[in-house]
């Protein structure tokens, strides 16, 4: 068997709860209330004269390739512009679900998304964390101390069983599936604490619109099905495994993969009825007002169809529930794991991530990084303090010198 990573993440302690609870209501108002500077990676005073871009009034977006600090392993993020989208499927779109209507409108505001899924070379290195996390307490170096509990992620203990996470492979261009929601949020902090700069999962409009880029159609390249070979992997074409990244044609925003390969994880939760509470006012709404917050762990919406699945359910409209009677089914641990899934339909399941051209304040960071349902909370606690399964470390631009030392 291969060697695999299992990955647990840091509780945030009970009284965190309300705070969390109370960034809910903040960020349904705005998701961009700054209390830092504009982070200026990415973005240029004047025009570039050849490549992509998005005029903003703070300056040029442009596309940026940066290396997981500490490692060699890079990543790039295409800048999206804003615009209004209609969310959902129209009643007359072939394949259309019902859960993807009826349509909405939503106001997005400029960002950056990765170009690619994130792939085994990028999860891989967060995944490492639990071995870091123990040296750390062993030699008892960077402490977890009440003051930093803001800055702690969890890195979960070894995978039981790798032979499920990694049946497709675990090569380092493939993208990185079978991870929870809660993983992948997991994921974002570490990143972002590393980076000091700001990165969360899409908002399921702000995904749609990135994966659209500027259409109307099924797909982003039109209507016919018999098209999807060229853009992405699914059924017919991907011989029952995921594929390396990057290896079929972008769309129109420079953005690879949207359609198939692996489904990805947003921030919303797939609410009975599909779109109809949020398009009863028949009103545009912000990015902010348009998540569906989740009130439970399942189901979660995950966008984009997967090399499972057929044509129709790899549309830019398609939406997908995380399921746990079918995602978690087969795991030998008891509570199941809060950051992986063992069965089937998670092997196509993955994730990218975003970045708001706006700040966005401290309190608001947390809202899209940690969860706030108890059940979740106390599944953590549990796995982490009674059981051992998983290690705590707080994450800051100063870990990977940290970490070299601990090599010396």
């Amino acid at each position: 068997m291969r060697g695999q990573i299992s990955y647990r993440f840091g509780s945030v302690g009970r009284q965190f709860i309300l705070s969390l609870l109370a960034t809910l209501l903040l960020a349904a108002t705005s998701l961009c209330a700054a209390d830092k500077p504009l982070d200026t990676a990415g973005l240029v005073k004047h025009k570039p004269e050849s490549g992509r871009f998005v005029e903003t009034e703070q300056g040029f977006m442009v596309p940026y390739t940066v290396a997981i600090p500490g490692t060699t392993v890079k990543y790039t993020m295409q800048p999206i512009p804003g615009g209004v989208i209609r969310v959902g499927s129209p009643a007359t779109e072939k394949g259309r679900e019902k859960t993807e209507g009826p349509q909405f409108e939503v106001k997005v505001e400029p960002f950056w998304i990765g170009q690619y899924e994130i792939s085994w070379a990028e999860y891989l290195r967060y995944m490492a964390m639990h071995d870091i996390f123990k040296d750390f307490e062993t030699r008892k170096v960077r402490l977890v101390a009440a003051d930093r509990t803001v800055d702690v992620i969890t890195a979960p203990s070894n995978l039981y069983d790798p032979s499920f996470t990694f049946v497709n492979g675990e090569e380092e261009d493939l993208p990185a599936v079978t991870m929870s929601q809660y993983s992948a949020k997991q994921y974002s902090k570490w990143l972002s604490l590393l980076t000091n700069r700001f990165y969360r999962l899409p908002s399921e409009a702000e995904w749609e619109h990135a994966c659209r880029a500027g259409t109307t159609t099924a797909f982003h390249f039109g209507d016919d099905p018999a098209t999807l070979g060229e853009y992405g992997w699914y059924f017919d074409n991907a011989n029952e495994t995921t594929h390396a990244v990057g290896k079929k044609k972008p769309n129109q925003w420079g953005l690879y993969d949207m359609h198939g390969n692996v489904a990805e994880w947003v921030l919303d939760e797939l609410v009975d009825g599909g779109y109809a509470k949020l398009a009863a006012d028949k009103k545009q709404l912000s990015v902010a007002d348009a998540i569906a917050w989740p009130k439970k762990l399942y189901p979660r919406v995950v966008k984009g169809g997967n090399w499972d699945l057929d044509a129709k359910d790899c549309r830019a409209a398609s939406r997908l529930g995380s399921q746990d009677d079918d995602w978690r089914v087969e795991d030998p641990n008891i509570p199941l794991s809060p950051w992986w899934y063992t069965s089937g339909p998670s092997l196509g399941v993955g994730m990218r991530l975003v970045r708001p051209l706006k700040p966005v304040s401290a309190e608001q960071r947390l809202l899209f990084w940690e969860p706030t349902l108890e059940q979740l909370l106390d599944d953590v606690k549990y796995r982490i303090d009674d059981e051992g399964r998983g290690a705590r470390g707080y994450v800051d631009p100063g870990l990977p010198a940290d970490i070299e030392k601990l090599k010396r």
